[in-house]
């Protein structure tokens, strides 16, 4: 049986609580496993923007909404540490764009490395959204 691997939600505005109903909101994610929460933010430096917190307590103005099981992993907690240090090669601080590279599209690549799976739709909505309307697309 391998570690469970959670996704934890966060509100960004407080005007989710009455987008949610209609399947959008703005939001925050990061990855727990083995007792560690990894999130990817922005800075001006050309190293890794992916960081460390204590699950269910990320940095800023967020609110935490919900913990999704998104599977289980058969990688070690050393294989993990790995891993995201080769991820922080792509998701650099200074390669952080609001809706082309963000948290929630760090957290939906380390969840498929992890178990398989990428971010629910409902999480990725907005965001997916925005870079469509962002780059001249069509919704």
């Amino acid at each position: 049986m391998g570690a469970p691997v959670y996704l934890n939600v966060y509100d960004l505005t407080s005007q989710n609580s009455w987008t949610v109903w209609c399947g959008i909101g703005v939001y925050h994610t990061g990855v727990e496993i083995y007792g560690c929460e990894f999130a990817y933010g922005g800075h001006e430096y050309g190293v890794s923007g992916i960081f460390a917190t204590k699950p269910r307590e990320a940095p800023g103005a967020v609110t935490y909404r919900e913990s999704i099981c998104v599977g289980e992993t058969d990688l070690t907690p050393q294989q993990v540490q790995q891993l995201v240090q080769q991820m922080g090669q792509q998701y650099k601080g200074n390669s952080y764009h609001l809706l082309q590279t963000n948290c929630n599209h760090f957290a939906s690549d380390f969840c498929m490395q992890l178990v398989g799976k990428p971010l629910p739709p409902w999480v990725r909505r907005s965001g997916m959204r925005a870079g469509r309307v962002a780059r001249g697309l069509p919704l």
